[in-house]
């Protein structure tokens, strides 16, 4: 395994290990969802560029573009949960509530 490759493994899952242990704030989920996105977003720019294959030189921009969709999304749900609540503490939320 590479250095690089070892980084950007490491890197999504230090995400994931913080999305799944650390969620108190819907706010550190959002980052820790963006933080992946952006490890996935840049090992696949690299594997393309490793395999200097043309076909998929445009994945990585479709990746962004879906990054930057989900970012959006996520900070307007923040809004919403932050206005209805009055907090972002993900306890607080009742999903469920009939």
């Amino acid at each position: 395994m590479s250095l690089t490759h070892f980084t950007f493994t490491a890197t999504f899952l230090l995400g994931l290990a913080g999305l799944a242990l650390h969620r108190v704030h819907l706010l550190s989920a959002l980052l820790c969802l963006e933080g992946m996105m952006l490890s996935l977003y840049v090992a696949l720019s690299l594997w393309t560029l490793q395999l200097e294959a043309m076909a998929s030189a445009a994945a990585p921009m479709y990746l962004l573009a879906f990054s930057a969709c989900e970012a959006s999304a996520g900070l307007a749900l923040l809004v919403a949960t932050t206005r209805t609540h009055g907090t972002d503490h993900l306890q607080s939320l009742k999903l469920l509530q009939c």
